[in-house]
C-alpha cells in the first residue's frame, strides 16, 4: 500500500463532511477539497501551521491551526494533528524553555520566588511572565514552523527522486528482458 493511501484510509470524505450537521455554517469550508489533498504546497503549509500554533500558550490551538489551514488553504489533518506536539506530557518544559528563551532575548532576569495560593498572586505572575513567553513562543512557533515546512519539503523531493529512480531501473530491466527483435512499446 502506498504512503499516500495509507495516509487516505484515516482521513474523512466530503460525503462525511457533508453529512456532519454538527459543522453547522463552517461545513462548506470544509469541502474545499485542497484542505484535503496531500501535495507539497499543502503539506508543507500544513507542517507550518501545525507547528507554529502548537508553540502559542493560548487555548483553542487546534482551532487557531484549523481557521489557518483553511484560510491558508493548507492540508487541515496535518495542520490540526501538529499541533498535538505540545501535549500534556510536552507542554511544561516546552513553554519553560520558550519563557527562558523570550528572557533571553529581552535580558530579563530569571528569578525563583515564592509565591502564595491566590487569584492575585497568579495574575501578578502571569503579569510578569507574560510577554517573555510570548517572545519566546513566537521565535520557537517560527523556528519549529519554517524546520517543519522546509523538512517536508525535503522528504517529498527525497520521495519524488526515488520513485523517479525506481521507474527507470524498471524501464532499463524491462528492456533488457525484451527479445532483441520484439517492436519497441510507445
Amino acid at each position: 500500500m502506498k504512503t499516500r493511501d495509507w495516509i487516505r484510509q484515516y482521513l474523512p470524505s466530503a460525503a462525511t463532511i457533508r453529512r456532519q450537521r454538527s459543522l453547522g455554517v463552517v461545513r462548506h469550508w470544509l469541502l474545499e477539497p485542497e484542505l484535503w489533498h496531500l501535495h507539497r504546497r499543502a503539506v508543507s503549509g500544513g507542517c507550518f501551521i501545525g507547528l507554529f500554533c502548537a508553540f502559542m500558550p493560548v487555548p483553542g490551538q487546534m482551532l487557531i491551526a484549523a481557521l489557518l489551514a483553511v484560510l491558508g488553504r493548507c492540508n487541515l489533518p496535518i495542520a490540526v494533528g501538529l499541533v498535538w506536539v505540545t501535549n500534556p506530557i510536552t507542554f511544561g518544559p516546552i513553554f519553560f524553555f520558550a519563557y527562558k528563551l523570550g528572557a533571553w532575548l529581552l535580558d530579563l532576569q530569571v528569578a525563583a520566588r515564592p509565591w502564595e495560593l491566590s487569584w492575585q498572586s497568579l495574575w501578578q505572575r502571569l503579569a510578569d511572565v507574560w510577554w517573555p513567553l510570548l517572545l519566546g513562543a513566537l521565535v520557537c512557533g517560527w523556528v519549529a514552523g519554517l524546520t517543519g515546512a522546509v523538512l517536508s519539503r525535503l522528504l517529498w523531493r527525497m520521495h519524488v527522486v526515488r520513485r523517479l529512480r525506481e521507474r527507470r531501473q524498471r524501464r532499463v530491466r524491462q528492456r533488457a528482458a525484451r527479445p532483441p527483435d520484439s517492436p519497441v512499446p510507445p
